[in-house]
């Protein structure tokens, strides 16, 4: 049970975790992988040797440590950490090793000195508390998508329906059931897990849904990535008819009802969650810009299939950009990088929109930024991030 005496003793390490938080997490994951290598097809190694995981825990720890006396300020971070555990199917059973791992870390980092028993038994009931908090929420996840209709529990059997080439970098894969039976509905914007076997490892990773739902198959669209294990497996091994196993959609990145004119802006692959997020808007009414930012037009993806809504819809307006302007692409609205000049353009010219946007996070960092800069009110933007908002200033 987590005390006033662990409460206290948490929050004095926070300066601790702010100056070395990384350090200590890239401890943690070497220690976790060495002794419970189990787990290991629940992380992405590329983003191992990147540090994004090593900095997203480390952000996670510090929020944690820094909100231990009001946890209801934790709540956005909490639904994306349930949500993320879900998509891979994290188990109540793998909550002791990471604990272990963590308290082994903490020592060895800091040392006997500083990890004291007395700091070591804080911790111990600290992450205690937040495996409850956690392990309680997605197990209501689990049991309600095993409960809806169309739904299930841990991993479904599914047949590569279709394999299509979009972009230079980008193919959508369309998953059936092996079982015939209908799926579980998803909200546009959500993801969905897809567990496969690459040189004899598992491998689990989540993407997003890229079609509406249908209640027969799921769509992703995947990019190829220069390193990226499973990627690259999926658009070089995996062809119609051969089968993966599935995990339920979830997510939080999705559509906020209202009536104000909707705005989606994505860069590269963050283009895949807006396209099912496009098809819901068109259903609501609303006014919806699209603006999506792209290398060059050879890696620009669905750009017939957002032209050709935009015919059938008035309310629909998009506006492409490209960082290059090669020849023989068709034209882009703009060239360069999104800035403010072109997003003060496009956008309505009320600011007051609902503003969703998603990419490479130094994409994200200058959309937030402008975003704020044009007069939207910040309240009303929302993006699919694990960190703190501040981050992306």
């Amino acid at each position: 049970m987590l005390s006033a005496e662990h409460r206290a003793i948490v929050t004095a390490t926070v300066p601790i975790l702010e100056q070395g938080g990384e350090a200590l997490t890239r401890h943690f994951y070497q220690t976790l992988f060495t002794d419970f290598p189990q787990v290991k097809p629940f992380f992405n190694q590329a983003h191992q040797h990147s540090g994004e995981q090593q900095r997203a825990l480390a952000n996670g720890i510090l929020m944690y440590a820094k909100h231990i006396e009001r946890l209801e300020a934790l709540g956005p971070l909490v639904n994306t950490i349930v949500t993320k555990h879900v998509a891979l199917q994290i188990l109540p059973e793998h909550y002791p090793m990471v604990g272990a791992s963590l308290l082994k870390a903490i020592r060895e980092v800091l040392g006997a000195e500083t990890a004291t028993d007395a700091v070591l038994e804080a911790w111990g009931a600290a992450y205690g508390q937040l495996a409850e908090i956690l392990i309680g929420a997605e197990g209501k996840t689990y049991q309600a998508a095993a409960a809806a209709p169309g739904g299930w529990m841990g991993a479904r059997q599914f047949v590569v329906a279709a394999k299509r080439v979009e972009s230079d970098e980008i193919t959508s894969f369309v998953f059936r059931p092996v079982d015939g039976q209908p799926v579980l509905g998803f909200t546009p914007g959500q993801y969905i897990g897809i567990r496969v076997v690459v040189d004899g490892q598992e491998q689990r990773r989540q993407y997003s849904l890229s079609a509406a739902p249908n209640g027969q198959t799921y769509q992703i669209s995947v990019k190829r990535e220069e390193g990226g294990k499973v990627s690259g497996f999926l658009h070089a091994n995996l062809d119609e008819g051969d089968t993966v196993d599935l995990f339920p959609p979830t997510g939080a990145f999705t559509l906020a009802q209202g009536s104000r004119p909707i705005v989606l802006i994505s860069g590269g692959v963050g283009i895949t969650p807006t396209l099912a997020m496009l098809d819901q808007a068109l259903e609501t009414g609303r006014e919806i810009r699209f603006i999506h930012a792209a290398r060059h037009g050879g890696v620009h993806a669905f750009r017939d299939h957002v032209d050709g809504l935009a015919e059938r819809h008035p309310q629909l307006k998009r506006h492409y950009i490209y960082a290059e302007d090669r020849a023989g692409d068709v034209q882009a609205d703009a060239v360069g990088l999104l800035g403010n000049k072109e997003l003060g353009e496009w956008l309505p010219q009320s600011r007051d929109v609902d503003a969703y946007f998603l990419g490479p996070v130094p994409f994200m960092q200058a959309v937030k930024r402008s975003l704020r800069e044009l007069g939207v009110p910040e309240a009303q933007t929302y993006f699919e991030f694990f960190g703190p908002a501040k981050a992306l200033d």
